[in-house]
């Protein structure tokens, strides 16, 4: 050590600047300890914090030469120290504020700290450090040079009890920010579970019905791609969006569900992509929009098919750039977002009349997944009946689950469900009301399949139909699930699991039409 002549002043300015110079307490602190060596011997600096509920003593930060930190070390301390500390905690305007200490290991309050940190021959300053009357903690300069501090050096470190009581608040009450973050999103994973749990998100028929859409989801889950799910209405698009965001490396980030149909065109862009204040009348504050919201994790848009044509421009431009600009902004904003789209419109129709941009469909595009309706995933019907049960049961508060009739399941596949599973979820809770004791017969549900809706002549009609016609009805309908698409993932053929080529060449001897402008009614 050069000793270096003393400008108080100065020396206060320059160790201020070391000791809140970085929010990396270990780096300050390695900073200061530079510092400081060009005024007194000092190879080591160390922050101690005492924890009376744990009792514990802990060096919350420090550095010993030649640079090891010393960071969130718990000591265990007996009553005899407890005693001794809680002395000095209780009296923080009791002389002296800094303690010369010549060997570490015969120091009472020092020892347990100085064996822990491998300096029990090293002598030390401690000053105790406070703040607005109370003390923090405990700063040990330590020195194992040899060479002993002087009363002189005392006073200079003591002038430092405030930047170094500051710098121990400010990185106190960070590390008490972090683990309340940590424990919030613990608490947010917990709480997500049970609300799946309660809200019934788990997908019945995973294994059965809708095996081929699992399959599907678990290869494009772990990618950034987008996603479209083609479906009716009520078919299950949300709960897949859901399962595609909990398999993703975004899980644990936010997913943002926005149903484009239910927000007014007029608020349209400010809802999505949020606006500064003043930007229009009525904004009398930023706002963030569910775009940004959803950075760092997925956004579902619902119901794509219902975004107006400027949204649309809006929306092609996050997709490619990965930015958005709120209404009124002037800088663009990075959006680390994964877009999931749904619709149970034939988006290739829309484009034909204008009402969807050819652009954003190609970019949608990348991996369709085709949801079945639930009249072509019958096997499904009584687990999903089961599974409505027990729900709709545990949310009335009922003692106990009702059963069901002799009769009820094949009543229910005599239905055709048009609403598809929410319908079906509804007939459950319809059902459970009328008569919560059960059985559950849903007498009330007529059969609706076509031939039953149809008039005589017209049932007699597709009574008479052969294979072929019975054929080219079901391939129809696949078409109508995919757009019109024949090839690639998600399409007709991958449906109907055949080859695109032989799929084309059966639709022509079923005179079935196909290719961009044909449309199947």
């Amino acid at each position: 050590m050069n000793k270096l002549p003393i400008d108080d002043k100065e020396f206060f300015r320059q160790a201020t600047v070391k000791i809140c110079g970085s929010l990396d307490i270990s780096k300050a602190l390695r900073n200061t300890l530079a510092f400081l060596r060009g005024y007194l011997p000092a190879d080591g600096l160390a922050m101690v914090v005492y924890h009376p509920d744990e009792d514990a003593v802990e060096t919350v930060a420090g550095v010993l030469n030649p640079g090891t930190d010393v960071l969130g070390l718990k000591i265990g301390i007996d009553q005899a120290y407890k005693t001794l500390i809680d002395q000095v905690y209780a009296q923080p305007h009791q002389a002296p504020q800094i303690r010369i200490v010549n060997r570490m290991s015969e120091d009472a309050l020092s020892a347990p700290v100085a064996r822990s940190v491998g300096q029990s021959d090293a002598s030390c300053l401690q000053l105790r450090l406070r703040l607005e009357g109370e003390i923090l903690g405990i700063l040990g300069i330590l020195n194992s040079t040899g060479i002993p501090f002087s009363q002189d050096q005392g006073g200079l470190v003591e002038t430092l009890n405030e930047p170094f009581a500051v710098a121990l608040s400010n990185y106190l009450r960070y590390r008490q920010v972090l683990k309340l973050k940590d424990r919030l999103a613990d608490d947010n994973r917990y709480l997500r579970e049970e609300l799946r749990r309660a809200a019934g998100l788990e997908i019945v028929g995973a294994d059965m019905g809708l095996k081929g859409v699992m399959d599907l989801i678990r290869q494009v889950a772990p990618m950034q791609s987008p996603v479209l799910l083609l479906g009716e209405t009520g078919s299950g698009k949300e709960l897949i969006a859901n399962a595609i965001h909990d398999l993703s490396p975004r899980q644990q980030g936010p997913f943002i569900k926005v149903n484009c149909g239910a927000i007014p065109g007029t608020l349209m862009d400010s809802e999505l992509f949020g606006h500064e204040k003043g930007s229009f009348t009525g904004a009398i504050s930023q706002k963030r929009g569910r775009f940004e919201r959803a950075h760092g994790g997925t956004i579902f848009l619902d119901e794509i098919g219902e975004l107006p044509l400027e949204a649309q421009v809006r929306l092609l431009r996050v997709l490619q750039d990965k930015e958005i600009e709120r209404v009124g902004g002037t800088k663009p904003i990075k959006a680390d977002i994964r877009v999931v789209a749904a619709t149970h419109r034939n988006l290739e129709s829309m484009m034909a009349e204008g009402g969807f941009r050819e652009d954003l469909y190609f970019r949608l595009w990348v991996f369709p997944i085709v949801i079945p309706p639930l009249r072509d995933r019958m096997f499904d019907l009584p687990a999903l009946v089961s599974h409505f049960i027990l729900k709709k049961t545990q949310a009335m508060g009922l003692s106990r689950t009702p059963s069901l009739s002799p009769t009820a399941l094949e009543r229910m596949k005599s239905h055709s469900w048009p609403g598809n599973v929410r319908e079906l979820e509804n007939a459950v809770e319809r059902a459970i009301i009328m008569n919560p004791e059960g059985p559950l017969s849903f007498e009330d549900m007529a059969p609706s399949h076509p031939l039953n809706e149809r008039s005589p002549s017209v049932s007699r009609e597709l009574e008479s139909y052969g294979l072929d016609r019975a054929m080219a009805e079901h391939i129809m309908s696949v078409m109508r699930l995919t757009g019109g698409r024949v090839h690639g993932q998600g399409g007709a053929a991958d449906l109907l699991e055949i080859n695109p080529s032989t799929l084309r060449q059966r639709m022509k001897k079923l005179k079935i039409p196909f290719g961009r402008k044909a449309t199947y009614r």
